[in-house]
């Protein structure tokens, strides 16, 4: 029998612990999801909120403290948080694609320098990197030789070389004034570790956003369908092909099930870039098309969103004063306000002691509103 697009959906939020929050170690859940969404320092916070029973916000402050996860721009050449184990294989699987987006812009070409040049830079990198050092002071004392073009020339290096962003405290262990050191693993990367980066890679994704098809990895990852192609092939029995709603050919990992149709989804206040709204092909499994451009914004931006019944509908903020602001892009029933009110309130709790005004730097999106939409305020 062939996969709904409902149940496509339920199977993405159950390997993405939003069915039911799980008892789990922290380390061990972002295991699970593959790898979290974090431009913003808070994302993965929230995402871990939304996913573990009884989350310490704590708890992820010494996971990266200790090094048990490693924050570092590996998929979609966007930063990611994910368990230290997966670092090296998912940086091999995506060094070929971060180096060249990097290298073969006209952004570093105008440096004047070659791939060769960048290369040669790495091992004085690594060796400056043994501690936490700014941005600025790379530039600095590493690229500086380089005068006017040293900015770009740490533009590209941050991206490709074998580096991490350092923790520096604060209300989600990382600001946005990164600190980056050497993250111990080699440089570059021989094929055949390449080609195993990208089957672990494949065998991650599938346990946390599959079944899925060549298109939809390609878009979390950027890798190609000739790497997907490669990595199913490869991976033999380990990965089968299941029918789906449409002509689209979709993969899973053997063995993996998916829920019923009728399986009910709770509601959720899910964080800027969630990687649920950004590991299938658009529109994705949980985002109606007519909604899209009111979340996803011109310039990439992905709002916090709500979801209920498995399915985003609207978006949150943090309110003026703290507690949480709720819009709504349709009319919702009072039972699908209590339970999101009920979040509203556990996540109020938590950015209290945290960051009231999580993501205030994005309020411009709200000026204009939201057509049709409906408001509520949950005070903290």
């Amino acid at each position: 029998m062939s996969l709904t697009a409902r149940r496509l959906a339920l199977a993405l939020l159950d390997r993405q612990l939003l069915l039911e929050r799980r008892r789990i170690d922290v380390a061990e859940a972002v295991r699970r999801v593959c790898a979290l969404q974090a431009q913003s320092p808070a994302s993965p916070y929230l995402a871990l909120w939304n996913r573990v029973r009884d989350f310490a916000p704590g708890d992820l402050d010494a996971a990266f403290a200790e090094g048990r996860l490693v924050k570092a721009t590996l998929m979609r050449i966007t930063l990611h948080v994910v368990h230290a184990e997966d670092y090296a294989p998912f940086r091999a699987a995506m060094l070929a694609t971060l180096r060249g987006t990097r290298l073969y812009d006209r952004r570093f070409k105008a440096t004047g320098l070659t791939p060769d040049d960048a290369d040669a830079l790495l091992p004085e990198l690594a060796g400056f990197l043994a501690r936490p050092r700014t941005g600025a002071e790379v530039e600095s004392e590493v690229t500086g030789v380089h005068g006017a073009h040293a900015h770009r020339v740490w533009w590209a290096l941050r991206t490709f070389a074998p580096v991490r962003h350092a923790p520096t405290g604060g209300p989600w262990s990382f600001t946005w004034r990164n600190s980056y050191r050497a993250s111990g693993v080699p440089a570059a990367v021989p094929s055949e570790e390449a080609d195993a980066g990208a089957r672990r890679l494949l065998l991650a994704y599938l346990g946390a956003f599959g079944p899925a098809s060549a298109r939809d990895f390609a878009r979390f990852t950027l890798l190609t369908g000739a790497a997907f192609t490669k990595a199913v092939r490869e991976l033999d029995d380990r990965v089968v092909r299941v029918p789906g709603p449409g002509r689209t050919a979709l993969f899973d990992l053997a063995g993996a099930t998916v829920p019923d149709e009728d399986t009910p989804a709770p509601p959720r206040l899910l964080p800027m870039w969630d990687s649920t709204l950004l590991a299938h092909a658009v529109p994705g499994r949980i985002m109606p098309p007519e909604y899209r451009p009111l979340v996803v914004r011109r310039n990439g931006d992905v709002l916090p969103c709500l979801l209920v019944d498995g399915q985003v509908a609207g978006v949150w903020r943090a309110a003026a004063g703290g507690g949480v602001e709720m819009t709504a892009f349709r009319r919702l029933d009072k039972a699908a306000w209590q339970g999101l009110t009920e979040e509203a309130e556990r996540l109020s709790a938590l950015l209290a002691d945290r960051d009231p005004a999580v993501y205030g730097r994005y309020g411009h999106w709200w000026d204009k509103g939201f057509p049709g939409a409906e408001r509520t305020v949950v005070a903290g």
